[in-house]
């Protein structure tokens, strides 16, 4: 049907419009929380702007992953909206291209080619970015593997509107430890994965960069589709955790029109909450020395492994 197809792309614009302005929320809640004045909200549509209008520098030993890496990981961002609920419980016609897995692939794809462009500039910032990318990616991946097995082992199927509607409709399963230890791990890895942890920086200093030091090299309009796929990521992953997880109620049924704005209202709030919570986490926790990024990194491989346990045994 039309309507379907439209809610699809409706879906796809509002990972691509709103991903910004949740990047402007929770930089400015954290300057906020640290009595600072901090920039408006709108500040990363501003920065995207500056960037698609500055010329853009490639260094001289840069090969073809450098201009390839950005719009592989934009395209990845814009791939994952269509097969996860972000306005509707309910798919659309190409949602069922992948699973809950798929998505998971996906977005994977998206970082592996950043890491790859940044040893690929050869500069010293960016193998110090990529490598120790890679090393949180040791533990972080697995461990996102491990809290979509459980998820998949919770409704008994990989779509993730199959647990949306099991969620929603069963309290006890909701409450039950099973789905609590998934909402927990996967709140962890919301935090490594959206640069949330207490070990990284978003400002240029060299001891904490991570994902600066991976895009370090870029410039221009490549680097304002690095920043935006960034955002778009971290909008997903709030997304699923949202949607799927955490509160999985406010998506449109009907596919309406007024449903699906009042749909992406809902989102927005939801980010809100959720964003308050990693903002508190952040600023309230001791930055942690690089050394000990294991330590969050393991209690969330435990905890989905308990939730897969606890599954078993429900």
């Amino acid at each position: 049907m039309i309507r379907d197809v439209l809610l699809q792309i409706a879906q796809v614009l509002t990972v691509l419009a709103l991903a910004p302005l949740l990047q402007g929320v929770i930089v400015q809640w954290e300057e906020r929380v640290q009595r600072a004045q901090g920039p408006g909200i709108f500040q990363p549509y501003r920065d995207l702007w500056k960037l698609f209008h500055k010329q853009l520098v490639v260094p001289e030993t840069a090969s073809f992953i450098y201009w390839f890496a950005p719009v592989v990981a934009f395209t990845c961002m814009l791939t994952v909206p269509i097969l996860i609920p972000v306005l509707t419980n309910f798919p659309l016609p190409l949602s069922d291209m992948g699973d809950i897995l798929g998505g998971g692939l996906i977005l994977t794809l998206g970082s592996f080619m950043i890491t790859i462009a940044g040893l690929d500039s050869g500069s010293a910032y960016g193998g110090i970015g990529s490598s120790r990318t890679v090393m949180l990616g040791i533990l972080a991946e697995p461990t996102l593997i491990l809290v979509f097995v459980g998820i998949t082992l919770l409704a008994k199927s990989m779509l993730p509107f199959v647990v949306n509607h099991l969620l929603v409709q069963q309290p006890v399963v909701y409450w039950g430890p099973a789905h609590l230890f998934l909402v927990a791990a996967f709140f962890i890895l919301l935090l490594v994965e959206t640069d949330r942890l207490p070990i990284h920086s978003s400002t240029h200093i060299e001891v904490y960069m991570i994902e600066e030091a991976r895009i370090l090299e870029y410039s221009g309009p490549l680097l304002a589709l690095l920043k935006w796929a960034s955002a778009m990521k971290q909008f997903i992953l709030y997304t699923i955790f949202c949607n799927v997880l955490l509160l999985p109620w406010g998506l449109s049924i009907q596919g309406l029109a007024v449903g699906a704005f009042a749909a992406a209202v809902a989102l927005f709030v939801k980010f809100l909450v959720v964003a308050a919570a990693v903002v508190f986490v952040e600023t309230a926790q001791s930055r942690l020395r690089y050394y000990r990024y294991q330590e969050p990194l393991a209690a969330s491989f435990l905890l989905a492994i308990l939730a897969i346990v606890a599954n078993q045994l429900r």
